[in-house]
């Protein structure tokens, strides 16, 4: 994954392996088991010394910031991917699908564990947010132009419905998977003359 900081020197190969590394294992660990796991443990984790990830974040809270922003540009670059290759028709139902399915459950359980240290996403990652309501929007608009999304929708209900689909996720997987294909259902236009 590309260095997406803004005016960043790019890294060294090998930093950059480092830097994407730690953000993985962060974020695993962080969604895993808590935001209180020690910067010493992520290390070790990673497979680096505690100084590796002293140099690329400073505190824990910058720690924390990053693998938000870091877990939002995967998001974006996923959008940005199902806008390019796939189906226009079926792109935003295919993101509903893996943000709720295969990301849900981990990304709320991360979300609620830093909202209860009063660190809120969207002003810990300000320009990650916004491109990740670009893309929502893209991919909001490439579906109501093909007919096969409600044109009533918005991005902020499109935000809604996959905050609260992501919620159900970290409740129950399979329940999930259900109430997503029942929501999924409600963003397609109603049929007409049923």
């Amino acid at each position: 994954m590309a260095e997406h900081a803004v005016g960043a020197r790019p890294l060294r190969a090998d930093a950059a392996r480092n830097r994407e590394r730690v953000l993985r294992v962060a974020y695993e660990t962080f969604a895993a088991e808590g935001l209180t796991v020690p910067v010493d443990e992520i290390a070790r984790r990673a497979g680096v010394g505690p100084g590796t990830i002293y140099r690329h974040f400073p505190t824990k809270e910058a720690l924390y910031a990053a693998v938000v922003e870091h877990r939002l540009h995967e998001m974006i670059d996923r959008g940005r991917q199902l806008l390019e290759s796939g189906d226009p028709r079926e792109a935003l139902f295919d993101f509903v699908r893996e943000m709720v399915l295969e990301w849900g459950a981990s990304d709320h359980v991360l979300i609620d564990a830093l909202a209860g240290r009063g660190i809120d996403v969207h002003q810990v990652a300000p320009e990650a947010d916004r491109a990740a309501r670009s893309v929502l929007g893209e991919l909001l608009a490439a579906g109501q132009r093909a007919g096969t999304v409600r044109a009533d929708l918005g991005v902020p209900e499109l935000k809604a419905i996959l905050a609260g689909c992501q919620a159900i996720g970290a409740y129950d997987g399979e329940v999930a998977a259900h109430a997503t294909a029942v929501v999924i259902d409600g963003l397609r236009p109603p049929h007409r003359g049923a």
